[in-house]
């Protein structure tokens, strides 16, 4: 073979590896821009299907995040690098590597996702839901529940009829507007292989409005079994709704009063209402009714307060804890830690009010009683809450 015949047998995959680099994919997830760079083991075939799945979510090529992204390398056959930034941010990359394409497709959804939600820490509260709008109001209902319980499925179902909002992440201004990010579906293949990340056009989705919002906030009960259970819909008790979101939403803790500002959500759309079904099939009658006007809930719920006191405690004295935010429903007191929510009832409530300076627990004692009187043995009852509110850290105790 004469050297012309090598130049001209090696020039596809010089080509092909010209189009890796300045065929870049670029994205806008929940207002973040992104720009994914594919290493040379990436095929045409492989990029162009990249593409399609994300087409709901490209955008033009940014000159600036193009300059900044490196050449993928690594170990491993398929690999990526990913420049991105927020408004508010500076720019970010991250490099991945994989085995097997659909492996690296699959990590690249989840990344870009977790740098999407990150980037908005603070701003939106995000639901770890499905989302579905009427495509002729705009009014989306968001379908918590966990990885795993039937999100991406009833998605698939309702989004034949209602328009696609995500799959993943339902986001919301503080407005009540809804931020759309029509992500590829990750659908199951078999167990151990990674999960196929198809676009909701090939999956034949409706597109979502032009301008959603937040209609009905509802909690998916999938019963198993080999019995088809009738769908049914019953509204949720604020405080019970609060304890359900708060693990499937992302950054809550970083918003302005996470637990105030969740409730107020709440009240905007009439409460939350749980889904109880067995088949997805039945949730597009069973949900009709809630993309209708949901009439706002009068508040049934305060906010006590969290400021604490911040000089040293002294030894054997006792001081709730700081915390992000506090409500009272009901006679119950919920309260946001860093990044969980306690919720305390009986005395509770009654010791969370009384410690927020530094006191003795005798004089800890006394306070109790004045809210919920003397019976007898209120002393060793107050002393056991104590030292559980203390293992929970709602409660710290000075030391020597």
């Amino acid at each position: 073979m004469s050297d012309t015949d090598v130049k001209v047998a090696r020039a596809p995959q010089q080509i092909e590896e010209v189009l890796c680099g300045r065929d870049p994919l670029c994205l806008n997830i929940l207002g973040v821009e992104f720009m994914v760079r594919w290493g040379r083991g990436v095929t045409g075939d492989q990029r162009g299907r990249m593409r399609s799945a994300w087409a709901r979510c490209a955008t033009k090529s940014s000159p600036h995040l193009q300059s900044l992204l490196r050449e993928p390398t690594g170990s491993q056959p398929f690999s990526a690098s990913v420049s991105y930034q927020s408004p508010s941010s500076s720019v970010s990359t991250f490099s991945l590597q994989a085995a097997s394409f659909d492996e690296l497709a699959e990590n690249l959804t989840s990344r870009l996702t977790v740098a999407a939600i990150l980037a908005n820490a603070g701003q939106l509260t995000m639901l770890h839901a499905c989302g579905v709008a009427d495509p002729d109001t705009g009014a989306v209902v968001a379908l918590v529940a966990p990885s795993g319980t039937g999100k991406t499925t009833a998605a698939t179902v309702l989004a034949g009829t209602y328009g696609y909002v995500t799959d993943e992440t339902v986001a919301i201004r503080t407005d009540g507007s809804v931020v759309p990010y029509p992500k590829p579906l990750s659908l199951k293949q078999e167990y151990f292989v990674p999960k196929h990340q198809v676009g909701p056009d090939e999956l034949g989705l409706q597109p979502a409005p032009a301008k959603p919002f937040i209609r009905s906030i509802v909690l998916l009960d999938r019963v198993e079994g080999d019995d088809r259970v009738a769908p049914t819909l019953s509204k949720v008790p604020l405080a019970d709704a609060l304890l359900a979101l708060i693990p499937d939403s992302s950054s809550q803790g970083e918003v302005d009063q996470p637990l105030q500002s969740l409730c107020r959500l709440i009240d905007s759309v009439g409460g939350v209402w749980k889904a109880t079904y067995s088949e997805a099939a039945d949730l597009p009658a069973a949900l009709a009714p809630l993309f209708q006007e949901q009439l706002p809930s009068k508040p049934q719920w305060d906010a006590p307060g969290v400021t604490t006191g911040n000089t040293p405690i002294p030894d054997g004295y006792i001081r709730r804890t700081a915390a992000k935010d506090s409500v009272s429903i009901d006679g119950d007191l919920l309260v946001m830690l860093d990044s969980e929510i306690v919720r305390l009832s009986g005395i509770g409530p009654a010791i969370w009010d009384t410690t927020a300076d530094a006191m003795a627990e005798d004089q800890l004692a006394v306070g109790v009683a004045k809210a919920h009187g003397h019976p007898e043995g209120y002393q060793d009852a107050v002393a056991e809450a104590v030292k559980q509110l203390i293992a929970k850290s709602v409660l710290e105790q000075g030391s020597n």
